[in-house]
């Protein structure tokens, strides 16, 4: 127990952990970033955050008519970023990431290499373990190898969750430089193997944090401990 707080590095993990994985930072920090996203063009608050809540869904959907995941995050390929400016276009290419693996093509170590590309590169905000979680362990992926296991993902749905959007219309004022966003991501994850053309599949829901800061792409903060619907 002792070397936890003589461990610099176990400590900084710690404080990443509890920026994401509380009840109350999540609110005051990652609402707080959506109402600076929300009124960084000069807009009213409160019309702004009423408008969004209602048409987000319909805005990822126009993103991605058919709801299926970039190429990027595809079986065979890492997974790339995309380059966008908004949170729940961005949350529905990471989840895609997320839930998509091939262990025909790469070694376990290449995808995590990929998906910590995702991360953004303020460590204050970026949990990589949150992220290592999702990806199956180097023994597990081994298993799977040998079976010739690969993942495909498709994306249904993308939104801000109503609590935030609630809270955010309720303090329309809260303001961050943080910009970073929960986005709750729906979906189902394929999986197919050496001699099974059909494989399995099950419905996935997740939600992000997401950093957008206006001079720069989204980037991923981490997967939240629970969902947010």
């Amino acid at each position: 127990m002792s070397s936890r707080s003589s461990n610099p590095g176990g400590a900084s993990r710690m404080r990443r952990r509890a920026l994401l994985g509380t009840v109350v930072l999540p609110v005051l920090v990652v609402l707080a970033g959506l109402a600076a996203y929300l009124t960084r063009d000069g807009g009213e608050p409160s019309k702004l955050a009423a408008q969004h809540a209602s048409s987000a869904s319909l805005t990822s959907s126009a993103a991605s008519p058919s709801g299926s995941p970039s190429p990027s995050a595809r079986a065979h390929a890492l997974p790339v970023p995309p380059n966008t400016h908004d949170p729940v276009v961005f949350g529905k290419a990471a989840a895609a990431a997320l839930w998509s693996y091939d262990t025909r093509a790469y070694s376990q170590r290449k995808l995590l290499a990929a998906l910590h590309g995702w991360l953004t590169t303020e460590t204050k905000y970026a949990d990589p373990a949150s992220v290592d979680a999702v990806v199956p362990s180097p023994v597990l992926w081994r298993e799977m190898a040998a079976n010739g296991q690969f993942a495909t993902a498709t994306v249904n749905e993308g939104h801000f969750p109503d609590s935030f959007a609630q809270a955010l219309q309720a303090n329309p004022g809260t303001i961050t430089q943080a910009y970073v966003y929960a986005v709750t991501i729906s979906g189902k994850q394929s999986i197919a193997w050496k001699g099974s053309h059909a494989g399995g599949a099950e419905n996935r829901v997740t939600t992000l944090a997401v950093q957008c800061r206006p001079s720069r792409p989204c980037a991923l903060a981490g997967v939240m401990p629970s969902v947010a619907p």
